[in-house]
């Protein structure tokens, strides 16, 4: 994709910024150069999970004046969903990789590696 029309869209660039036709069509506010850098943007935060398990954890504690021993299979069903709900955003977070998309930090690493030109088009 890079090699098409990729002279032609350059040719058009530098037309529109050139002053041989009058006032240029195209003025930049800033340089037309990418920085070696990305905004460190935190992932949007997905729904809660195991609130059912908790909620019933909570109303057996309050039943029995917050006392462990006649709560203990509300326990373990409330650990036993909070491991599966962070096995499964590890997974995730692996899968992020595999669809094509870096976090912020990996594509600012990557872009430090291989910096841009700073010169103009």
């Amino acid at each position: 994709m890079a090699g098409q029309g990729g002279p032609a869209f350059l040719e058009k660039v530098a037309r529109l910024l050139s002053r041989q036709e009058g006032k240029p069509v195209l003025k930049p506010n800033r340089r037309l150069v990418l920085k070696d850098w990305v905004a460190n943007r935190r992932p949007k935060k997905g729904e809660a999970t195991c609130i059912t398990e908790m909620s019933v954890l909570m109303a057996c504690w309050k039943h029995n004046s917050f006392i462990d021993a006649p709560c203990s299979s509300e326990i373990q069903s409330f650990y036993t969903c909070v491991h599966k709900a962070q096995a499964a955003m590890r997974t995730k977070g692996d899968d992020i990789m595999k669809g094509g998309h870096l976090s912020p930090k990996q594509a600012t690493t990557l872009l430090k590696r291989f910096p841009n030109p700073r010169s103009e088009i």
